[in-house]
């Protein structure tokens, strides 16, 4: 089949992180915040609440919308197989930090495309790209330090990597470079491919 023009393409995300790493692309987007519950279900495994999270989220977003292509992601962490949170404040935070220093956590990040096109196959197209991840052993002190410069409450695993928390990692291993921020592309510009939009013009 060949390319057709891009449609309505939405980032169902209010991250700026994800909006950045987006925009690499160069395709026309905006950005809409999904409104779900993205408390885990009891009994489910981490790739599963992420991969649910990133339907839930396109398809929140998408509504009764045709004709568009809906981006939903999420991600979760994991220590031992266990899901790791937000912390959502200091003390929570560095208790993460400290449990994680010295040792492997993996991320979960599960990518949703959704496309409302009359006639569209595939409809919807997921995937779950892991991260491992080993975290350096640093002081109390410096993951308290850290914690009070970027305050990464709202972040599971109390880091962000696209910003000063890259100091407290010693590796990163993933197939695709740009999962830990939040947005697989590799794995995206291969589901859009599939949808039919065209990176490049003549």
């Amino acid at each position: 089949m060949p390319f057709a023009p891009t449609p309505r393409l939405i980032l169902a995300s209010s991250s700026i992180y994800r909006q950045q790493l987006l925009a690499r692309l160069q395709l026309p987007f905006e950005a809409i915040s999904p409104a779900i519950d993205e408390t885990p279900l009891p009994g489910e495994t981490p790739p599963d609440t992420a991969l649910r999270l990133a339907r839930a989220k396109a398809q929140a977003v998408a509504g009764d919308a045709t004709d568009v292509l809906v981006i939903g992601s999420d991600q979760v962490a994991t220590l031992d197989g266990d899901h790791i949170g937000k912390p959502g404040d200091h003390a929570n935070a560095l208790k993460q930090l400290q449990k994680m220093r010295g040792r492997e956590v993996v991320f979960h990040t599960a990518l949703c495309l959704l496309d409302t096109r009359p006639g569209a196959e595939p409809r919807l197209q997921t995937d779950n790209v892991q991260t491992r991840v080993h975290f350096r052993m640093l002081s109390d002190k410096e993951l308290d330090a850290y914690l009070r410069i970027e305050q990464p409450y709202d972040c599971a695993g109390s880091a962000k990597n696209e910003a000063l928390g890259i100091a407290l990692l010693e590796s990163i291993h993933s197939d695709d470079p740009t999962a830990l921020t939040g947005l697989p592309l590799i794995a995206l510009t291969t589901m859009l491919r599939q949808a039919n939009v065209a990176f490049f013009t003549e």
